[in-house]
């Protein structure tokens, strides 16, 4: 790769230590130094950008989760460096779903959450999705139904039910992410959840559970008891 003796001689070092200890071995400006030199398209020291990028957007997770706008605003981004971080966020969000897909996830709860983490967790406003569910309780469909603000997102129980009924579904998980990183269930969550259940009885859709995601913590309505 092009670049100083300097920098060449960092990056074998960078990724030696990737390659032997793994992600852990790495702090998070360091990953992303990796990400950020695999797509470049000429040689220079990622070290600055990488540090700037944490600076400004605080995590590893929460720059491969930016909007490509606001990374623009970056000096020494572009269109490439976007392409390189991006598709870090759709690999893990790919791999995360492929966890869970065509799986029965009542039985895979840990791999559930990991995926609507990787998916949700650090979104700058809330998204509320629905996963469909088979009689086995087999995901057939994960459907992203609204989109809102930093604190509240519109959510309809007869969208929720029809789209049930529309995809043959006996039963549905109801997840969206709170940004602020609280999962706590807001009263609004609950009256929603709440309707939703009701009108989904009526017709014979389940709901199992709703989860709210935060930052590295989630709530269950289930576990709460706050499903009937």
């Amino acid at each position: 790769m092009a670049g100083s003796p300097h920098t060449r001689g960092h990056w074998a070092r960078l990724r030696e230590r990737f390659l032997n200890g793994g992600a852990d071995a790495l702090p998070d400006y360091e990953l992303l130094e990796m990400v950020l030199y695999l797509g470049k398209t000429r040689g220079g020291d990622m070290k600055p950008l990488a540090k700037t990028l944490i600076k400004n957007f605080g995590s590893f997770g929460d720059v491969v989760s930016a909007d490509p706008a606001r990374l623009l605003e970056i000096d020494g981004v572009g269109e490439v460096t976007i392409a390189a971080i991006k598709t870090v966020q759709a690999s893990a969000v790919r791999m995360a779903r492929s966890a869970v897909l065509n799986r029965q996830v009542l039985n895979s709860s840990d791999a559930l959450i990991d995926y609507c983490t990787a998916a949700m967790a650090y979104n700058k406003v809330e998204q509320f999705r629905v996963l469909f569910l088979d009689r086995k309780n087999t995901l057939i469909a994960d459907e992203q139904q609204q989109e809102g603000t930093v604190d509240h997102t519109p959510v309809y129980p007869r969208e929720v039910v029809r789209r049930a009924l529309e995809l043959g579904a006996s039963a549905i998980i109801m997840v969206h992410n709170h940004p602020s990183g609280d999962p706590t269930p807001s009263r609004a969550d609950i009256d929603m959840t709440r309707k939703i259940s009701e009108a989904g009885q009526n017709v014979g859709v389940v709901l199992h559970d709703h989860i709210i995601i935060g930052r590295g913590m989630n709530a269950s309505f289930k576990s709460m008891g706050l499903l009937e």
